[in-house]
């Protein structure tokens, strides 16, 4: 009874949710080959991959309310008394979408890799490391005397930095020895 009902409504669920799934896929496809171009960890591949695609959930979802009869009236109620909760939870924890959003952005146009050592002009705490791991909120940083910094992705988008020497981490771990 219910397949007979929504018959329509089930095949253009079908069709939406194939093209999403291929647009998924082909997203997916180029962002890997961008971070593989880019020299890019796939930790960091697969974060934004992963936030691609919930992205494309909620388009699913959304397109998918149109298509078993929700009105605009009602979205939009519902919507804006979510985003209205939500926007409040979120400017207490502003600092972390900023620092999301600065990894991502980083993903697509940071021009230091893993390896690379820099030095972050910060007249209160200037850092001169190499970074070791680059994550969805922080960059870890390994200093001369292999202290670990966590530095947010947010401040080092803010602040001038200088890349001193590429593919530093080689030195740093190498003791000048040639045993295997």
């Amino acid at each position: 009874m219910f397949f007979e009902i929504y018959k329509t409504e089930l095949i253009t669920t079908i069709i939406i949710l194939l093209i999403l799934f291929t647009i998924r896929i082909i997203t997916n496809t180029v962002i890997r080959k961008i971070g593989r171009n880019s020299g890019i960890n796939d930790a960091r591949i697969k974060l934004i991959c992963r936030y691609v695609s919930v992205t494309l959930l909620f388009i699913a979802l959304l397109i998918e309310a149109f298509v078993f009869g929700a009105e605009l009236k009602e979205l939009t109620l519902i919507f804006s008394s979510i985003f209205a909760v939500i926007g409040i939870a979120l400017f207490a924890i502003w600092s972390i979408l900023s620092n999301i959003t600065s990894g991502i952005i980083m993903f697509f146009n940071f021009p230091y890799k893993v390896g690379d050592k820099i030095e972050i002009h910060d007249k209160d705490f200037p850092i001169k490391a190499i970074i070791e791991d680059i994550r969805a909120f922080q960059l870890h940083l390994r200093l001369d005397n292999g202290d670990l910094v966590t530095y947010p992705n947010n401040l080092i988008l803010q602040k001038a930095v200088t890349l001193v020497e590429k593919n530093a981490i080689d030195d740093f771990f190498d003791d000048g020895s040639d045993a295997v």
